[in-house]
């Protein structure tokens, strides 16, 4: 079995109740079985299952969400809606897909979750960063504010004063 880029399994590994996960069906062609199969291995092994970290079904509107925001129109309509597995998920259904397309599949999967996370870790420390530039700009333009107010006064102060005579007063 060849090596999947991290960018096909990326594509295939949405975010969906603020978990990353992938659909079922996904899962299924990449481990080279059909979806019932899978389903058929998981419902098996519920106890593997049974908590909403490993794996939850989707509901009408995730699904509907899920077709229109990533245009994931390729999701056939079953009786039921389709079901997604968490990290952890994937990791135990190479346990119940017991074949050896599905342990380096869910390697290659592994990886590119842990990429992911290296990614938003990465990504958290920029928005840190950017952060405190932003606040350090928005310190400046205060400062920076405060200043050309001193200088409005000091141009109100000296236009009031306009009257003044410059030089020397001759008292006679």
């Amino acid at each position: 079995m060849e090596k999947l880029a991290i960018e096909i399994i990326n594509s295939k590994i949405y975010t969906i109740r603020g978990e990353r996960v992938m659909l079922d069906s996904d899962l299924a062609k990449l481990y080279e079985v059909e979806t019932k199969y899978l389903n058929r291995q998981v419902k098996r092994n519920f106890t593997r299952f049974d908590e909403e970290d490993f794996m939850f079904q989707l509901t009408d509107i995730e699904l509907e969400n899920l077709r229109c925001q990533n245009g994931t129109t390729n999701i056939k309509m079953t009786r039921t809606n389709p079901y997604v597995f968490t990290e952890q998920g994937v990791y135990m259904l190479a346990t119940v897909i017991n074949s050896v397309v599905a342990v380096q599949i869910t390697k290659q999967i592994m990886r590119t979750f842990t990429v992911l996370r290296r990614y938003a870790l990465t990504y958290d420390e920029l928005a840190k960063k950017i952060e405190q530039i932003e606040s350090r700009v928005r310190e400046g333009e205060h400062t920076d504010s405060r200043i050309i107010e001193v200088l409005n006064e000091l141009m109100r102060e000296d236009s009031n004063n306009g009257d003044r005579k410059i030089g020397v007063v001759n008292n006679q």
